[in-house]
């Protein structure tokens, strides 16, 4: 597989690293003249000294031919240009984007970028998860696919509580795929039943969210629980 990567700051520079063991063939594009001489013994001819946001620079490192292209700069705008231009003007199959900064999460979501990756928004899930009094988190998006991963509790009075997997009905378009118990993951079938202050790992079709709330916690507000775990990205400063 040929690769472009476009910024080589430590996650473009980990990332081709990575890929070159993996045995892909890889071209990284950096700007800055200091890192580029600093990276120069290590990555030799597959780096390339100029702005990936330059077309011109793009082509001259066979964007044309590339099967995937990642974007991952400490820009956003830049990550943006260059992901529009991979995939509207040279069709690249894959495109991945960095988003450094999660508010700029929806400018990416409404030009069509759909594999972007925020370390902010990562690590930002990941403390909810830990967090001993959240009750619905969604853990994962996988936009391509149209399908997300939501870890949602089981409280004392859920009608899901007390009850053998077989038994229990979710809504159509959500799957259990796990159940988190005293820290560990059971598989369904492993857990027998569902227990009250268990929290269930289910793949789920993006909107009927508010539905698999509503059937695990009935006596709730699905929105406001919702909301509660949803990460705000709708504002912000750089």
């Amino acid at each position: 597989m040929f690769i472009v990567i476009v910024g080589c700051g430590k996650v473009g520079v980990n990332t081709a690293r990575s890929l070159l063991h993996l045995g892909h063939e890889v071209i990284v594009i950096e700007q800055r003249k200091m890192r580029y001489d600093l990276l120069l013994e290590e990555f030799g001819d597959n780096l390339m000294l100029g702005d990936g946001t330059e077309i011109w620079v793009l082509e001259k490192a066979g964007i044309g031919r590339a099967d995937l292209v990642v974007a991952v700069t400490g820009d956003d705008e830049d990550n943006i240009i260059i992901s529009q231009i991979a995939r509207l003007k040279y069709a690249a199959p894959k495109v991945v984007a960095r988003v450094n900064n999660p508010f700029n999460q929806p400018t990416f979501d409404v030009l069509g970028i759909d594999a972007t990756i925020c370390a902010a928004t990562n690590m930002l899930r990941l403390i909810m998860h830990e967090l001993p009094t959240h009750r619905y988190v969604p853990l994962l998006t996988l936009k391509r696919e149209n399908i997300e991963v939501i870890e949602l509790e089981v409280g004392e009075t859920s009608p899901l509580a007390n009850r053998r997997v077989s038994e229990i009905t979710l809504p159509e378009g959500a799957l259990l795929s796990a159940i988190l118990r005293d820290g560990k993951a059971l598989l369904p079938a492993q857990a027998g039943e569902i227990l009250p202050d268990d929290y269930l790992i289910c793949l789920v079709e993006p909107g009927i969210e508010q539905e698999l709330i509503h059937a695990a916690l009935p006596e709730e507000n699905p929105a406001q629980v919702q909301a509660e775990g949803d990460i705000d990205i709708s504002s912000g400063q750089d």
